[in-house]
């Protein structure tokens, strides 16, 4: 064998080797994610859900209309009913997960006789967060017009990203007069179970929103419903409220603002950055923004649940709980209940509520939207939401983190890879 045979078969074997070590790597990482995930289904098996702290429907004037806010969901969905039950000309109602149990029902059935009196009624719904739901359940009356976002959407362009975003939006504009945006799904067990964050919205602020409806419905309408569609045209002149910005995250068109606006309202706090978040998993810049702020004196707090609905994600959202805790940002875990909202407030002036988490799902890969508010009053209320949060939370101090077991090091390091992937 000649010399640059044996330095080839050398070279082949390295490279086996690595290729076999990487795959050994990455299955070892899908075992445990898998196995965690397995676990922790078993260990929720009859579990009785806890009662946690809420706050009522609080409405504040903002600029020339109002925003209000709701932290439990039979107290939103009461009003988003109430909503479609009166409307008059058009209702458009978009959700990422629409369970088909009683509240499913109840949604669908008052759409549904919205359409039968004359209302023009537009439904979109995200096909892959629903594929549990039952068949039955997703055949609507001829009188409403329904876009299921697909599952797949890339077609033979398997290789282009922005086709693979799902449709996490959660939107409901009625009659151009009221909308309702944030974090809440339709199904039962989020009217009392879950604690999140959603809010109601009237005056110039609902143009926008329906805006943010109608260019979805318009960029998808041909390929999911016929090519004939016609567009869903905005009658109602652009009125423009200051004070209220929506942030969309476009995959399809390369869009993604709401990380910007996040950045930009921390770099920018002087007081305080309250968070509260389903899934915390940053990137490395957002991580340094935070602790950045925590530097100059900003009071940063970060609410998340002690224990979330994907127990995968938890584990590797710890991955920069260390940096965080040691550089004075604090830390607080949800207790009993699953905190699904997606906010903030920064320096009683600022606010967001929305249905963008903070990973790179959200900020770089759905469908996303967030309004932002600025308005002392605003900030106000949603200081006092946090507030009561506060009350059912546990603080996770840096003696508490340091001194974690050896297993749980081990399931962070392993996981720690898939990060990005999340």
């Amino acid at each position: 064998m000649t010399r640059r045979a044996r330095e080839r078969s050398t070279t082949d074997q390295l490279l086996r080797v690595l290729r076999r070590t990487l795959l050994t790597i990455f299955g070892v990482q899908v075992l445990l994610a898998v196995t965690l995930t397995l676990v922790d289904s078993y260990r929720r098996r009859n579990r009785k859900p806890k009662p946690f702290p809420t706050t009522a429907p609080m409405e504040v004037t903002v600029g020339r209309g109002t925003v209000t806010t709701y932290t439990f969901g039979q107290d939103l969905y009461d009003d988003m009913l109430a909503a479609i039950e009166g409307a008059r000309r058009q209702i458009l109602f978009e959700t990422y997960i629409w369970k088909g149990d009683e509240l499913g029902i109840r949604f669908k059935a008052a759409l549904a006789a919205a359409a039968d009196r004359g209302v023009d009624v537009h439904v979109i719904y995200d096909g892959f967060a629903n594929l549990v739901v039952p068949p039955t359940f997703k055949r609507f009356p001829p009188g409403m017009k329904v876009l299921r976002y697909p599952v797949y959407n890339a077609g033979w362009r398997f290789f282009d990203l922005r086709h693979y975003g799902r449709d996490h939006r959660k939107i409901l504009v009625v009659d151009d007069e009221v909308g309702f945006v944030g974090g809440y799904n339709v199904g039962t067990p989020y009217a009392t179970e879950w604690r999140d964050t959603h809010c109601r919205i009237t005056g110039p602020g609902v143009w926008d929103l329906k805006r943010a409806f109608a260019d979805f419905w318009n960029l998808h309408r041909r390929k999911r419903l016929r090519p004939s569609e016609r567009p869903l045209l905005l009658e109602t002149a652009s009125q423009w409220e200051p004070q209220i910005r929506f942030h969309r995250n476009v995959p399809r068109l390369w869009m993604f603002p709401i990380r910007s606006m996040y950045l930009e309202a921390i770099n920018r706090a002087t007081s305080n950055v309250w968070l509260t978040q389903a899934y915390f998993i940053p990137d490395q810049d957002f991580v340094d923004t935070l602790k950045d702020a925590a530097g100059r004196g900003v009071d940063v707090r970060i609410l998340l649940p002690r224990k979330s609905n994907h127990i995968v994600a938890d584990w590797i959202s710890r991955g920069y709980f260390g940096q965080l805790l040691e550089s004075g940002v604090r830390i607080f875990r949800f207790r009993d209940a699953m905190v699904h909202a997606k906010t903030a407030t920064i320096d009683g002036s600022w606010s967001t509520i929305g249905t963008a988490n903070i990973d790179r799902l959200s900020m770089q890969g759905n469908y996303e939207i967030n309004v932002e508010i600025i308005d002392e009053s605003m900030a106000k209320a949603m200081e006092k939401i946090f507030e009561v949060d506060l009350t059912n939370c546990a603080e996770l101090t840096a003696a508490e983190w340091e001194s974690r077991d050896i297993y749980r090091r081990f399931t962070e390091a392993v996981l720690n890879p898939l990060r990005p992937l999340l």
